[in-house]
């Protein structure tokens, strides 16, 4: 059995395709079939070390980025796509597998249109309660449509769609709490506030959490995922605001928390502040009362419509970045973490919008699929 998986541009694309090889090689192992050979096709192996563990081999294909703004990249990029797709082609034909699996992004697109000039059935998945434009062509050939949102459903053929969540890797899926405040090094029986703004962090939000890093501190341990790009900049910021208080050991910043951080952090927060990409599934999982700040011009105002949607289960409260000051966000921090029983219900919410099982239910079609 061969299967092609395809998808890339960001960790969001990527990482459940890592979540979905694991549900493979279990329903394999499972229904005792033989081994399966798996490729990734992309631009670029984004995580080799991942795709190595899991016995993955990368494939690369040109492919060029979809923009939405005038660029004379666009003539460049329209060239790569060319490129592509005759690429893509014949390495598909080459490979011949039983079922490509696509997670969206524009360097899919190529693997997916070759697919269906071959005659092998595409399963492709989409996270965000607006599709991007590589799956909503994707979504006109695939012979299959997984979806995280049901709203998302509007945009496809509904014949063709099930609803099932988003796919997660095991490494991140399970909180640790034993062990966890001395791993971070963190005071015990203070609450706990955790910031993600992705892996390339978010500027807007690293702000605001800086200025009201005085008083957050003199009630909370924060733990702060910066960002790369931004963890130099927010760490000199915070210095400088927190020179004169006894607290700043509570202030534990990080550029980027790998899957064991990841997993300690959410292990003894209370309370997440995000984005509404993917991560909104994490967190779900993990049963932690949310903040949501979306992007405010994410294509398709998906961002928006990911945050209000899960925000709907109860699990999770909204700003919108227009809105977002200090003021306000110590407002949202005070009303959730002064008050045990919305604690309680957010977190119940928040469990009853998970669906930790997606990886699984993916791989199944798949398999059965091939």
């Amino acid at each position: 059995m061969k299967i092609v998986l395809t998808g890339g541009g960001s960790g969001g694309h990527f990482y459940p395709l890592i979540a979905v090889t694991e549900g493979i090689r279990d329903v394999i192992r499972e229904k005792h079939l033989l081994q399966a050979k798996i490729y990734y096709l992309a631009s670029s192996p984004y995580n080799a070390g991942l795709l190595f563990d899991q016995e993955i081999e990368f494939q690369k294909i040109h492919a060029g980025k979809m923009r939405r703004y005038f660029s004379l990249m666009n003539v460049i990029d329209i060239i790569k796509t060319a490129i592509g797709f005759v690429e893509a082609f014949f390495k598909v034909f080459s490979i011949f597998p039983d079922v490509i699996f696509s997670k969206g992004g524009f360097e899919s697109l190529p693997v997916v249109y070759a697919g269906k000039l071959l005659g092998i059935p595409v399963i492709i998945h989409e996270s965000d309660s607006v599709p991007g434009r590589a799956n909503l062509y994707a979504g006109k050939v695939a012979t299959k449509v997984a979806l995280s949102f049901a709203e998302a459903a509007n945009f496809f053929d509904k014949s063709k769609t099930a609803l099932t969540g988003n796919p997660l890797r095991r490494d991140v899926i399970k909180p640790i709490t034993e062990g966890a405040r001395e791993y971070l090094k963190l005071e015990e029986g203070l609450p706990t506030i955790l910031v993600l703004g992705g892996s390339l962090g978010a500027a807007r939000i690293n702000e605001a959490i800086v200025e009201c890093l005085p008083t957050l501190v003199e009630k909370f341990e924060v733990i702060h995922q910066t960002g790369k790009q931004n963890f130099a900049e927010s760490q000199k910021m915070a210095s400088v605001v927190l020179e004169n208080s006894i607290y700043k050991t509570r202030y534990h910043a990080f550029d980027y928390l790998d899957p064991l951080g990841l997993r300690m952090a959410s292990g003894v927060a209370n309370l997440v502040i995000s984005r509404a990409g993917s991560t909104i599934f994490e967190i779900a999982a993990w049963g932690v009362p949310s903040i949501l700040i979306p992007i405010s011009d994410s294509n398709g105002d998906h961002q928006r419509k990911n945050a209000f949607n899960y925000a709907r289960s109860g699990a999770a409260v909204v700003i919108d970045e227009n809105n977002l000051t200090p003021e306000i966000l110590m407002s949202e921090i005070s009303n959730i973490l002064d008050n045990k029983t919305k604690v309680e219900q957010m977190q119940k919410a928040a469990h009853g919008f998970a669906k930790t099982d997606a990886a699984y239910k993916i791989a199944n079609v798949i398999i059965d699929t091939a």
